[in-house]
C-alpha cells in the first residue's frame, strides 16, 4: 500500500515525513483549530461550509490562517487527489505554530497548516443496522461562557475524558450533559430523538457544536415534511423517546436504541431514522466540490 500523502505548510509531503515542532502550540497547549470533512465519490461534502466553520473559530482564539478560503478548498482537493482517494475521511488542522514553552501566542508567528485524507469506519456496519446501546457519563459539557463548543479546537479533552468512560463500560458512545443537566451531545456526534413524529435536537446554547451534518438533517427533514425544530432535552426525554440517533462527519447517521438499560422506542431503528439516513445518502452522494473532474456541477 503506497504511503499516505499528507499536506503540510503548502506542500504534499509523505505521511512520515510531516513532522510538527515539539515547540507547536497546538502540540503543548491543545491551542489550534481543527475540521472533520468528507469525501463521496470524488467530490468534496459541504467544504464551503466547514470553511466557514473553520475560519469562524479562527477569528474568536485570534489565529490568521496563511491561506484564502479559496486556496485552502483547493488544497483539501488536492490531498483527496495526492491520495488516489474516492471516498475520504479528510481531517484540516490549523495549529498556533512554533513558539517558546510560555503562553503567548504572539510568539508564534506562523501557524502551522495540515491536510490529512484517509479512509474512514468510526462504527462497525451492525451497529447501522440494528442500532446502537448508549450511556450517560459523570462528564459534563463546559458551560459556553466557559470554553465555548463552537470553537472546534484541538482542545478536545472533555470528550476524551466522557470517550474513556465509554470505553470503561464496553459502549461505542454515550451521552453528555451540561451544567444545568440537559441532553448535549455525544463524544463526537450530535443527538437526535423523534416524538409523536416531530424530529427535536438540543440548542446551539445548550452546548454543543452546531454540526454540519446536524444541519443537513435539519433541512433534509423539513424537505421531507418532518417537523423539526431545537429543543433542551432531559435524560427523561430521551428515555421516552420513539427514536433516536446520532449525526457527525465521521459517523455520519447511526441509530441508537437504548440508553442507560432503557429500551429506546420498540428497541428497533425507526421507520423515521431510516428514512432520514436514505435521504442523506442520496444528497451526500450527489453534491460537493469535484475533486478530479472541475466540469461537474458544485454545491
Amino acid at each position: 500500500m503506497d504511503e499516505l500523502k499528507v499536506y503540510f505548510n503548502g506542500v504534499m509531503v509523505p505521511g512520515s515525513e510531516a513532522r510538527v515542532s515539539v515547540f507547536d502550540h497546538g502540540f503543548l497547549y491543545g491551542d489550534g483549530i481543527f475540521e472533520g470533512i468528507r469525501a463521496y465519490e470524488g467530490r468534496v461534502f459541504k467544504l464551503a461550509e466547514h470553511l466557514d466553520r473553520l475560519y469562524d473559530s479562527a477569528k474568536s482564539i485570534l489565529l490568521e490562517i496563511p491561506y484564502t478560503k479559496e486556496e485552502l478548498s483547493e488544497a483539501v482537493c488536492a490531498t483527496v487527489r495526492a491520495n488516489n482517494l474516492q471516498d475520504a475521511y479528510i481531517r484540516l488542522v490549523v495549529s498556533r505554530g512554533k513558539g517558546d514553552l510560555g503562553l503567548d501566542p504572539n510568539k508564534c508567528p506562523v501557524p502551522s497548516v495540515i491536510i490529512i485524507a484517509d479512509r474512514i469506519a468510526l462504527y462497525p456496519e451492525e451497529l447501522y443496522l440494528n442500532g446502537l446501546q448508549l450511556a450517560s457519563v459523570s462528564t459534563r459539557r463546559p458551560a459556553t461562557d466557559v470554553l465555548n463548543p463552537s470553537i472546534k479546537s484541538l482542545n478536545y479533552l472533555n470528550n476524551i475524558l466522557a470517550k474513556i468512560e465509554a470505553n470503561l463500560r464496553g459502549l461505542p458512545e454515550v451521552v453528555l450533559l451540561n451544567h444545568q443537566g440537559y441532553v448535549v451531545e455525544g463524544t463526537g456526534d450530535n443527538i437526535f430523538i423523534v416524538k409523536n413524529g416531530e424530529l427535536l435536537t438540543p440548542p446551539v446554547y445548550a452546548g454543543i457544536l452546531n454540526g454540519i451534518t446536524r444541519q443537513c438533517v435539519m433541512e433534509l427533514a423539513r424537505d421531507m415534511g418532518i417537523p423539526c425544530r431545537e429543543q433542551n432535552l432531559t435524560l427523561h426525554d430521551l428515555y421516552n423517546a420513539d427514536e433516536c440517533f446520532l449525526t457527525g462527519t465521521a459517523a455520519e447517521i447511526v441509530p441508537a436504541v437504548g440508553c442507560d438499560g432503557r429500551v429506546i422506542g420498540d428497541g428497533m431503528v425507526g421507520p423515521i431514522t431510516k428514512q432520514t439516513l436514505e435521504a442523506f445518502k442520496r444528497y451526500s452522494r450527489s453534491t460537493g466540490v469535484p475533486v478530479y473532474d472541475k466540469n461537474v456541477a458544485t454545491a
